[in-house]
C-alpha cells in the first residue's frame, strides 16, 4: 500500500491543494479525509522494540496449588495476557488470541516468587501476528533468576464487528530479532500443516 508523503512519520504534507480542496468540502467530508489519513497512519511499519511489553507478578497463595507451586493454567492465562500486550501495542487494534503453541514448565514456581513474562510481536501476516513470550520466576530473597515457559501465540486484529484489520508489518532490527523473524514461517508452516491434518481427521 503506497501511503501518501507524512503518513508514517512527522507531520502530513499539506500543499495549496489541500487548503483549497478543504474550504470548499463540508465538515463531514473533512472528518472523513482525516480519519482516512490516520488509517494510513495505523499501516506504517514498526520495529520490533515498539510492541516489546513486560509484566511482573507476585505468586499468591491463590495461585498456587496443594503444594504450593504454582498452577500451570495460572501461568498460560499471564502468558496470554502479556501477549495481547505485545500484540496490541503494535497492531493498536483490538485483538483477540488465535492459537497457542505448545508449552513446557521447566521449573516449578513456589508462592512468594516473582514472575517476570516479557512478550514482542515477532512477525505480522497481513491480519495476524505472531508474538513471543518468555517467562522468568525470580526469587528475590536468593537472587536466582529461571527460565520458567516460553511460548508463542497467535493474535488477530479485529473491528468492533468482528471482522479481521490489517496489521502494519513489523521490521527486526537485531541479530535475535530477525531470527526470530524468519523461524516464525516455519512455526507458522507447521500449524497450519497440524490443522490441516485434524481437519481431514474430523472429516
Amino acid at each position: 500500500m503506497r501511503l501518501p508523503t507524512g503518513a508514517c512519520g512527522g507531520s502530513p504534507t499539506v500543499t495549496s491543494r489541500h487548503i483549497v480542496s478543504a474550504k470548499r468540502t463540508p465538515s463531514s467530508n473533512r472528518r472523513s479525509y482525516m480519519s482516512e489519513d490516520n488509517k494510513q497512519r495505523l499501516l506504517c511499519p514498526r520495529p520490533v522494540g515498539a510492541s516489546v511489553s513486560e509484566m511482573a507478578e507476585i505468586v499468591m497463595p491463590n495461585d498456587a496449588n496443594p503444594l504450593n507451586s504454582l498452577v500451570g493454567g495460572r501461568l498460560m492465562h499471564w502468558i496470554d495476557l502479556a501477549g495481547a500486550m505485545a500484540a496490541h501495542r503494535h497492531s493498536r487494534q483490538r485483538v483477540v488470541t488465535a492459537s497457542v503453541d505448545h508449552m513446557d514448565f521447566l521449573v516449578p514456581v513456589r508462592v512468594g516468587d516473582l514472575v517476570i513474562l516479557r512478550s514482542s510481536v515477532n512477525r505480522v501476516f497481513h491480519t495476524s501476528m505472531e508474538v513471543g513470550v518468555k517467562v522468568w520466576v525470580e526469587n528475590y530473597r536468593s537472587e536466582q533468576h529461571e527460565h520458567v515457559s516460553s511460548a508463542y501465540l497467535t493474535f488477530v486484529a479485529i473491528d468492533e464487528a468482528g471482522n479481521r484489520l490489517v496489521v502494519p508489518p513489523v521490521i527486526p532490527e537485531s541479530e535475535d530479532e530477525k531470527r526470530r523473524y524468519e523461524d516464525a514461517v516455519r512455526r507458522r508452516g507447521i500449524r497450519r500443516a497440524e490443522r490441516a491434518r485434524r481437519t481431514q481427521g474430523s472429516s
